[in-house]
């Protein structure tokens, strides 16, 4: 069956800018929407903008966050992530399709801020920010001490106590905020400053509180910098169960300010009574070794005595024989020989 043309002013066909429009100004009626779905086919150009795309089982829908909203993300939109998306519905002038323009975005499931740190960690895991290998060993007797916390915490006095309690050592102290916006900042510049001052080992932490309160702890740059620092940073951020990535970027981790300055100075009272123990160890060894000289000596005085001894008996029978020897090779022995002989004759012959 065939269609009548318009016969009205009232039934002129619309153009396609006008449909877009209609189309436009209907979904902007609308008004703010939030629908959730699988993020597909990310892009993120030089602009800034983010260009990505949400599909359930029956549809896909593109959408758009302009820059000044993507920069505000705590966390970074991927492919294959499920997000709870508000927006306005709009219709995108050129080619006539339905957008979301997007100005916020949320996990669906896991929240914004524990995936922003989960992608965070990930990233510096790659970089090897985290690898054992990594790790320096602490001074043994460190010089200067360095302590990155608030002044006005208790962690600050419990590392000056049990530092001065094991091994009274120099503390220098670097003030600065511990939570908060300007934490990051603060921390890393009194790290700066530390080093700068000649520091052997970096204390970096505060003294407790709410798992929430870890965020400078967990601000890339205050990680990153501590995985730099050119000396030996111990992390004490004071939670046994949430584990900032300051604390596996650190050298070593203290669950407590206390823990962190056992780590940092050796206990002088067991470093004494340790070089006690060795003393007296190397006294009985000593004496041991005295005694078995004084042994050995014994007896190789004896050994040497009974060698002269026999010694000077040999020489005195080869003295003995020589002295017989040279006796009768004297001349008066030779004359009494003869007489002796010329007396026996006679007596023969007198008996004749």
């Amino acid at each position: 069956m065939a269609v009548a043309p318009p016969s009205s002013t009232r039934e002129r066909p619309l153009s396609v800018a006008d449909v877009v429009r209609l189309a436009s100004r209907t979904l902007d009626a609308i008004g703010v929407v939030w629908l959730e779905g699988e993020v597909t086919q990310v892009t993120k150009p030089a602009s800034g903008h983010l260009y990505f795309s949400l599909r359930d089982k029956d549809s896909v829908l593109p959408a758009v966050m302009w820059g000044r909203d993507s920069q505000r993300m705590k966390f970074r939109i991927e492919p294959g992530q499920r997000l709870r998306v508000r927006g306005r519905l709009g219709v995108y002038d050129r080619t006539g399709g339905m957008q979301l323009y997007a100005d916020f975005a949320e996990p669906a499931g896991l929240g914004a801020e524990a995936l922003a740190l989960e992608q965070l960690k990930q990233k510096l895991a790659a970089e090897g920010i985290f690898a054992p290998q990594k790790k320096r060993p602490l001074p043994r007797f460190p010089r200067r001490i360095g302590v990155v916390t608030s002044k006005h915490g208790a962690a600050v006095h419990d590392i000056i106590r049990t530092v001065q309690r094991r091994l009274p050592t120099p503390i220098l102290i670097a003030d600065a905020a511990v939570q908060g916006e300007n934490a990051p900042h603060q921390i890393v510049q009194g790290m700066a400053m530390l080093v700068r001052a000649g520091v052997d080992v970096l204390i970096v932490g505060r003294g407790g509180g709410a798992a929430t309160d870890l965020t400078a702890f967990n601000h890339e740059r205050v990680v990153r910098t501590i995985s730099r620092c050119p000396v030996p940073v111990i992390s004490a951020v004071g939670h046994e169960v949430d584990l900032s990535l300051a604390d596996l970027a650190a050298d070593a981790r203290a669950s407590t300010p206390t823990a962190a300055a056992e780590l940092a100075v050796a206990d002088g009272a067991a470093i004494v009574e340790a070089l006690r123990k060795e003393r007296r160890r190397l006294d009985r060894e000593i004496h041991h070794v005295l005694d078995r000289a004084r042994q050995d000596l014994d007896r190789h005085t004896m050994a040497l005595h009974a060698r002269g001894e026999r010694a000077l008996a040999a020489t005195r029978g080869q003295l003995h024989a020589l002295h017989h020897k040279l006796a009768g090779l004297h001349p008066r022995a030779k004359i009494l020989r003869h007489r002796t002989a010329l007396s026996d004759l006679e007596r023969r012959l007198a008996a004749a």
